[in-house]
Parts: structure tokens; sequence; C-alpha cells
């Protein structure tokens, strides 16, 4: 399912226009980037969290030519999946 497919679903199961439901998604969205950015934490209970983690920096290979290259630490969001989604997918 791409972001259109996702729009129209919306748009049946809200009973809006495509264009209120791709509005709406367009809002989750930056919503939750904005959010990632301050660093901040979002629960939506039932469905899962978004956060930031911190990967250290670590050594790596290139796999073409072995050679040793420094990698250095980033930010990284993640997302959990939350206990009712998971059940509801392993039914």
């Amino acid at each position: 399912m791409n972001k259109a497919d996702l729009v129209t679903s919306m748009a049946e199961k809200g009973a809006l226009s495509k264009k209120d439901a791709e509005k709406a998604l367009n809002a989750f969205l930056d919503s939750v980037e904005d959010a990632l950015v301050k660093g901040d934490k979002i629960q939506i209970v039932g469905f899962g969290s978004f956060e930031v983690r911190e990967r250290a920096a670590r050594k790596g290979r290139n796999p073409q030519t072995k050679k040793e290259i420094d990698i250095p630490a980033s930010n990284t969001p993640i997302f959990k999946v939350g206990k009712a989604l998971k059940d509801m997918l392993n039914k």
C-alpha cells in the first residue's frame, strides 16, 4: 500500500473526501516528524510508539574492498508495535 492507496482507504473509512483525507494524513506525518525532531516520544495506545534512538559510532567494513571504515554516530527513528496491533496480526 502506498500513500495514495492509504489516502483512498482513509477517505472511504472516514467518509471524507480524498482531499481532506490527504490533508489529515499530511498533518499526522508532519506532527510525527516535528515531535521526533524535538526528541519527543509519540505513543498511540493499541497501535504503537515512535521514538528516536541514538546509534553509537562504530567500525564497519566495505563489503567490496574489505576496507575498514568509521561509521559516525547518528539518530534513528524507531517504531515499536503496540500489544493490541501485535495480537491482531497474530490471530
